[in-house]
């Protein structure tokens, strides 16, 4: 009990300011959207930008733990398409974005903030190493599902897909703040203070605009008919995926403590908005993605705090 109260309260607690003050108009839509814009367009990208930066990465960037988590992931995003398409009848295009769901989980604004009050600054390190590579790796898979998925029997052109993956992975500010950081980093670039400075200070303010910003967006998001196959996605989000990841890691590859504690909790995150933005740049089964997002974020106040619980 002590663990929910002290370490993920405070921070369910400023996502339902943002929702709040959303729902009872003390801020506009445009305002939310404004807080989300200058979180996820610049302070979070500067956030994983220096993250990455300064992580070592011969000690934290460790095959077993990429492994045990990416494969938690392909778990839940496999679990969510073919139940989708099988069990619950949806066309291809809608099954992609469904298994997207349990794909993409909120690794980055739920992720390090309840990692960091449960365990430290110092254990961010590993979340920095998953990260790393989680959007650019997942948005490339999905991209590459749902262009298959959109053209199946037509033929597809590997350089139209190539050109599709490579503009939508590019233009997003998340991934260009990590290979912005993985630049300094190999590159061995010294950065004067007075840049660190600035970044830092960006820093400061990009988890809670975030986490506000996402209560403000959540409110949008009303559960909506189709509860079975969303309780399914939610399912393969909150706990196939960390089931999977925490078996793999802690009786497979015997992880340490720490970064079996970063993979197990990073998995264990609700899918965050990108599961929904997908969804809506492709224009389906955005209810069942908007929905999943919401429930799979209120149930994952007990999920995480089980989780927190079991792991040592």
């Amino acid at each position: 009990m002590q663990a929910l109260i002290d370490v993920i309260l405070p921070v369910f607690i400023v996502i339902g300011f943002g929702y709040v003050a959303a729902w009872r108009r003390w801020v506009s839509d445009t305002t939310i959207d404004g807080v989300m814009k200058f979180a996820q367009n610049f302070a979070v990208p500067t956030l994983l930008f220096a993250g990455i930066a300064r992580i070592d990465l011969a000690h934290n960037f460790h095959p077993p733990i990429l492994i045990s988590f990416y494969a938690g992931a392909f778990s839940g995003g496999i679990f969510g398409f073919l139940g989708a398409r099988y069990l619950f009848k949806r066309d291809l295009t809608d099954s992609v974005a469904i298994g997207f769901i349990g794909l993409f989980s909120n690794s980055l604004l739920l992720g390090i903030p309840i990692t960091e009050r449960a365990y430290g600054a110092d254990a961010l390190s590993w979340n920095f190493a998953i990260i790393s590579i989680h959007a650019p790796l997942l948005y490339a898979i999905g991209i590459t599902a749902m262009e298959l998925a959109r053209t199946a029997g037509q033929g597809l052109s590997a350089m139209r897909l190539i050109r599709q993956i490579g503009t939508a992975i590019l233009r997003n500010p998340l991934v260009l703040g990590i290979l912005a950081g993985w630049i300094v980093n190999v590159g061995g670039i010294r950065l004067p203070q007075p840049i660190w400075d600035a970044v830092f200070m960006m820093n400061k303010a990009a988890i809670p605009a975030a986490l506000f910003g996402l209560g403000g967006v959540l409110l949008r998001y009303r559960p909506e008919g189709d509860m079975r196959i969303i309780a399914w996605a939610v399912f393969a989000s909150l706990i196939l995926h960390p089931a999977v990841t925490y078996g793999l890691a802690h009786f497979g590859f015997g992880l340490a403590t720490p970064p079996l504690r970063s993979a197990t909790i990073t998995a264990a995150m609700a899918p965050g908005v990108n599961a929904y933005l997908f969804a809506n740049m492709y224009g389906v089964a955005k209810r069942v993605a908007a929905s999943s997002v919401l429930i799979a974020t209120a149930l994952s106040i007990v999920t995480i705090w089980c989780w927190l619980v079991i792991l040592p």
